[in-house]
């Protein structure tokens, strides 16, 4: 396969405030590249809840679009006004929990309904569909945007050597370049060149099938490892820093990321590499004091008993299958978002950069 320069990006609106969300079927990844039309809610969380479209950043931006679908069912049914805010506000309740980790979903939806509620009582369902869908747009066009001040800011502290990331926070998984994966491209694109790692992070392959993808498609090298075989690699000393993505971070500095995440930061530590997370500010819930409080998701037993289809365990074996995991503060050695750098991380440093203008 020849390299493009860029990598497609994971969802994209088609047409006017009637019009239908798009979204790359991310399970179908690296085998094909195929898009999906979602004309109705139903679809849009369907395809959030079997990880067709996934990462916190991106999931939010199709919850904010899935509303104007919503909005848009009501125009074509021809609902009253009462009978089309209703109709827009349940569907918001669905999409707001098709995944509980991730607070971007439940942010963007929660963003959208106060655009909502500052429109007349009169307000008809089309101009309720119209503001709708260009509150989403704007949420999406600033995800670009941070993306980009997460990369300057992120390949700014990035020393020399190997990186090795976990699960997928590129262009697939946000609104732009990418999170803790844009950090890397930033600093690739700036004219860095260092040894790129991606650990596989089971059950679903995220790291192999689409951290991978991406990076082939950019022209950069990547070598793919098996999650377990981290700890390992991180003796040899070809790893410099670990770069993560995030979910959920609350308010002293827990972050709650892709099984396997926490186990990576151990390592990390303890073989003296700093490990740095990268998220928008959005991802930020302010609202919980620890990992603790944060709801892990809990998915099928069959991705971990048949991955990818194919028979992994014996019939009745049985497997826990928990999504996240929660990596306490004191194993991050800082935080990369579009304010800057939460370093250290503590509650008084992440309420100091969250308040600073992004830059």
């Amino acid at each position: 396969m020849t390299p493009s320069p860029t990598v497609p990006v994971a969802l994209r609106w088609q047409g006017d405030a009637t019009g239908h969300l798009e979204l790359v079927d991310q399970t179908l990844l690296p085998v094909r590249l195929e898009w999906i039309s979602c004309r109705d809610v139903d679809t849009v969380v369907e395809a959030i809840k079997s990880l067709r479209v996934r990462g916190a950043p991106a999931i939010g931006i199709a919850g904010g679009y899935g509303l104007v679908v919503a909005a848009g069912e009501a125009v074509r049914d021809r609902m009253t006004l009462d009978r089309g805010r209703g109709h827009i506000l349940a569907q918001a309740e669905r999409l707001a929990t098709a995944r509980p980790t991730a607070v971007n979903l439940r942010w963007a939806v929660e963003r959208c309904i106060a655009v909502l509620d500052r429109l007349p009582d009169d307000a008809s369902t089309i101009t309720m569909a119209e503001a709708l869908l260009a509150e989403a747009r704007v949420i999406h066009d600033e995800d670009r945007r941070l993306c980009a001040a997460i990369g300057r800011h992120g390949a700014a502290i990035l020393p020399r050597g190997g990186v090795l990331t976990h699960c997928n926070t590129g262009g697939l998984a946000t609104g732009g370049a990418g999170t803790a994966l844009g950090v890397i491209t930033t600093a690739w694109d700036e004219g860095r060149r260092f040894e790129v790692f991606a650990d596989e992070t089971r059950p679903l392959f995220q790291g192999a099938r689409l951290t991978a993808w991406e990076l082939v498609q950019r022209g950069i090298p990547v070598t793919v490892i098996c999650d377990s075989a981290a700890g390992h690699l991180l003796t040899t000393g070809r790893v410099a820093a670990c770069v993560v993505g995030a979910d959920r971070i609350t308010a002293n500095g827990d972050t709650a990321n892709k099984i396997g995440t926490y186990g990576l930061a151990v390592l990390a530590v303890a073989h003296g590499v700093p490990f740095y997370v990268a998220a928008p500010s959005s991802t930020f819930d302010l609202s919980l004091e620890t990992g603790a409080e944060i709801p892990i998701e809990e998915r099928s037993p069959t991705e971990v008993t048949n991955p990818l289809g194919v028979i992994a365990a014996p019939d009745g074996a049985r497997a826990y299958n928990p999504a996240f995991d929660v990596t306490p503060a004191r194993y991050i050695k800082g935080i990369i978002t579009e304010h800057g750098v939460i370093e250290p991380v503590t509650r008084d440093r992440i309420r100091a950069v969250l308040a600073t203008p992004s830059r």
